[in-house]
């Protein structure tokens, strides 16, 4: 065995230039898969990590069928029994209490549907990146009462401006009639239209009190330290729900449930990212095939003779094929170590996007994107490429078997 491990290496190099444009071909191959998927996956990373910072969060615990259904009704009656599931809960690192309801906003003149929402001001900077994205005025304060953040879309439709003042009118838990006005304290931008279209923050003391919900709240929204935390921190939550009275039943959504439209999304982009790989696989593998083709073409006499001194076809067969994996190993060996470098350094200074920051900021991502070096990413695109390589070795390693020792040494 150790004689073919040699006569295999000192063959894979009695054409240099053809083997290196072989090692070539699948360390590129390895690199661009490498670099590929690490910029997707923290592609994916990024878009997730905005959008549930705009607002939906990591996690939330809200009422049963409440997601489905949106009913004022439909309440966390106790939230202080979950703030305290969550304060001793690892991989949580913030959490907030809101309301929601759908509602009429009015300046007299113009009238639009909305979603008021509930918050605390002092909680929900700690989840929410809407803080930061106030572009005219402030942030809500502790103590506000009859205030209220709105999106700017939705202020351009209304045309109002700071400190003017909106009229709110809705339903409460109860069926009655929620009714208050309060005044433009701050206009946000998110990037994205609908959010911005439709939100309006107020306190959540006020809502409670407008809204008549006796101290219950429609979600807890929960960020996690990590998202590969997510899955573990969800059945931690959802168990410690189990020991508490509510009034209706309570379940823990993930950013899957609370953002379908994202997920669906990512899960289209992955499956064509995939379709794309696939064919650049194929490609490489019909260049190594051709190349197998042509080294055994060219060796025929060679194998011949083999043969002819007592050299079994099986013997060859392995030989051939230890010459193959030779050239993919040494391909793939180099892939990964030029694509790891480089998807390093990238993940740690980011990529410039900021000629696409419009269509970016569709998906509350910044100008800068950073690949996501893994595991996964490392290996799953080169250990394709040499399994693919291994199945395209096979043809022409087998085809020595078909070979008859007088007419291979006839071979010109």
């Amino acid at each position: 065995m150790n004689m073919d491990f040699l006569m295999a290496w000192r063959n894979i190099w009695r054409n240099p230039r053809r083997s290196i444009l072989t090692i070539s071909a699948v360390a590129f191959a390895s690199l661009l898969l490498i670099l590929m998927l690490s910029f997707q996956f923290g592609a994916y990373d990024t878009m997730i990590n905005s959008s549930v910072k705009l607002h939906a969060g990591h996690l939330q615990v809200q009422a049963k069928d409440y997601e489905k259904k949106k009913r004022v009704n439909l309440v966390v009656s106790d939230p202080d029994s979950v703030s305290a599931i969550l304060n001793t809960t690892p991989g949580v690192s913030a959490y907030t209490f809101r309301g929601n309801a759908f509602s009429l906003i009015s300046t007299g003149e113009r009238t639009y549907p909305s979603v008021v929402i509930g918050v605390d001001p002092i909680k929900e900077a700690r989840v929410s990146t809407v803080k930061d994205l106030i572009r005219t005025g402030d942030y809500l304060s502790e103590g506000d009462i009859n205030t209220a953040v709105i999106g700017e879309i939705l202020a351009n439709r209304l045309k109002v401006g700071l400190g003017d003042e909106l009229t709110i009118l809705g339903q409460g838990r109860y069926g009655s009639i929620a009714a208050t006005v309060v005044k433009i304290k701050g206009i946000f931008r998110s990037g994205q239209d609908e959010f911005d279209r439709s939100a309006i923050y107020i306190p959540l003391n006020h809502f409670q009190e407008v809204y008549f919900m006796a101290g219950a709240v429609h979600e807890v929204v929960v960020n996690a330290t990590s998202l590969s935390h997510l899955p573990g921190l969800k059945k931690r939550v959802q168990a410690g729900l189990e020991t508490t009275a509510q009034k209706y039943p309570l379940v823990v959504l993930d950013w899957k449930a609370l953002l379908p439209g994202l997920y669906q999304g990512i899960q289209i982009d992955l499956a064509s990212g995939v379709i794309f790989y696939v064919l650049l696989i194929v490609v490489i593998a019909f260049s190594i095939l051709n190349t197998f083709l042509m080294a055994i073409f060219e060796r025929t006499r060679e194998f011949g003779v083999l043969m002819a001194i007592g050299i079994t076809p099986k013997r060859l067969t392995r030989l051939l094929l230890m010459e193959s994996m030779g050239m993919a190993m040494l391909g793939i060996a180099t892939g990964i170590f030029l694509g790891s470098l480089i998807t390093g350094y990238f993940q740690m200074t980011g990529i410039d996007l900021s000629g696409a920051s419009e269509l970016l900021n569709q998906f509350g991502i910044s100008g800068r994107m950073y690949p996501r070096l893994s595991l996964l990413t490392v290996t799953s695109g080169p250990m394709t490429v040499l399994l693919i390589t291994f199945l395209a070795a096979l043809y022409p390693a087998f085809k020595v078997r078909s070979f008859r020792p007088v007419e291979a040494m006839s071979h010109v």
